[in-house]
């Protein structure tokens, strides 16, 4: 089985950890490495805007400041203790072709993934994918969504779910991308007992990955052989999230506190 990743430059976890990880089952025969432009961020604080308004936009950058203080500590650390482990287990960062880009939607991102002819492909990035990208591999292309869909769509579900006490729903979906914002065919669910007084939420959401990395596996394992069966998913709740508010944070970790 022939694999793509699609990663942010930057995203170490990514980068050094899942790259070994997908080589170490999958013939990985290419990665896409994306540097966004700096206007990217003035897009997503629009689309924000849009969403939220500009008193919650506030909210949103408080937390920001708030999670680089005092929590992107705690998350550099596991990261360390993680990639010391994949290293361990997996040996080196393989070396392939590899291009960077502003944007998976590219020309040369298609040429380059054309020329490939993966089987399969494994998107870890921000970007809504154009068809013409998401469709050259020939099995598919697929996300380990940080949320369980379709309750917790878009960014952040993980932090979602804590957040609205739907302590049940916290974990990773595997799907197949589709034309939609996380709505093509769901595939499986993982997680893993969190500890959500301690563990922050972005702690939570890789850790629902890389606790179930052997589980994630033989499941694209199950999917390249046709013997994976989608889960229904008809009348459940669907909704689209944004970034965390610094209000919902405080309240989560006081709930959590009282349980």
């Amino acid at each position: 089985m022939k694999t793509v990743l699609i990663c942010h430059d930057g995203d170490l976890f990514d980068q050094q950890g899942l790259s070994r990880w997908l080589a170490s089952f999958s013939d990985l025969v290419g990665i896409v490495v994306l540097r966004e432009r700096r206007d990217a961020l003035k897009r997503r604080i629009r689309r924000e805007i849009e969403r939220s308004g500009r008193l919650r936009l506030l909210d949103i950058l408080v937390f920001r400041l708030y999670y680089r203080i005092f929590l992107a500590p705690q998350y550099q650390a596991w990261l360390a203790r993680a990639l010391a482990e994949l290293q361990s287990r997996f040996g080196d960062v393989p070396q392939v072709p590899t291009i960077y880009s502003h944007t998976p939607n590219a020309p040369e991102v298609e040429a380059f993934l054309r020329k490939l002819q993966p089987d399969l492909m494994l998107a870890r990035c921000k970007f809504i994918l154009k068809e013409r990208i998401f469709t050259v591999p020939t099995i598919g292309t697929f996300v380990m969504h940080p949320g369980i869909c379709p309750e917790y769509r878009n960014a952040h579900g993980c932090f979602w779910a804590l957040a609205r006490r739907d302590t049940t729903k916290v974990g990773v979906t595997l799907l197949k991308v589709d034309k939609g914002i996380d709505t093509g065919p769901v595939f499986g669910y993982f997680g893993y007992n969190y500890d959500e007084i301690n563990e922050s939420h972005m702690v939570i959401q890789q850790r629902c990955v890389f606790e179930n990395l052997d589980a994630i596996a033989g499941k694209l394992h199950e999917i390249a052989g046709g013997r994976a069966q989608a889960i229904g998913v008809e009348g459940r709740e669907s909704a689209v999230w944004g970034q965390p508010w610094m209000t919902k944070y405080v309240q989560w970790k006081l709930a959590a506190r009282r349980r």
